[in-house]
């Protein structure tokens, strides 16, 4: 992986930082669906995406609760609080597209934390990103109502991908909103008898 690809990711590295992560860290290719880290794993390195996207969700019997994503230039808040800990992952991460990460040993986090500020800037600024991020979630599920969180879901990735068809099955998007597949399928099933929609075996168009 070239250096100029790890800078453009992470563009806060001094020249000293970069180095020594091009050290001592390891690359890690993944592909869409795998498996980065598993819910109860102990961890021994800390992850850095430097392309792609992680999705980070918590597990009980057959639901998921989806936590986060991790995008290029961040790192998973639930690996590094796993690593500085040394507690099993509370949280299973999967690639949510090709990927392509740093993987930093772990024992370099906490030198790294006092040698390079700005590496202590960026745990630290992980942590409060993550903590009002899951704090947001956390409002939508006690104080919005599924139908809403479902629409503004649906729109924004409409919006965000400029197209009309959400390619998400309905369990995905219970997944994704902390529900039942059971209540996404009687909400479409609803907006399509209104009119709202019309649902397809490739996803949900949006009308």
């Amino acid at each position: 992986m070239e250096s100029s690809e790890i800078l453009k990711s992470f563009p806060f590295l001094s020249k000293a930082a970069l180095q020594e992560i091009i050290q001592n860290a390891a690359e890690k290719f993944v592909k869409r669906g795998d498996i980065i880290v598993k819910q109860g794993q102990y961890l021994n390195v800390l992850p850095l995406v430097v392309k792609g996207s992680i999705r980070v969700f918590q597990q009980y019997e057959d639901r998921e609760i989806l936590l986060y994503y991790v995008m290029k230039g961040e790192t998973c808040i639930m690996s590094l609080s796993a690593c500085f800990f040394s507690t099993p992952s509370q949280s299973q991460a999967v690639a949510d597209e090709d990927s392509a990460m740093l993987l930093v040993p772990k024992k370099f986090i906490y030198e790294w934390q006092r040698k390079f500020p700005e590496w202590n800037e960026f745990t630290i600024s992980t942590y409060r990103s993550r903590y009002d991020e899951l704090l947001n979630a956390f409002n939508g599920v006690v104080f919005t109502g599924i139908e809403a969180r479902l629409h503004d879901y649906l729109y924004a990735y409409s919006k965000a991908n400029n197209c009309s068809l959400v390619p998400f099955t309905h369990n995905a998007l219970a997944n994704e909103l902390g529900t039942t597949r059971v209540v996404i399928s009687r909400l479409l099933k609803r907006w399509e008898e209104d009119g709202k929609v019309k649902l397809q075996r490739k996803g949900i168009l949006l009308k």
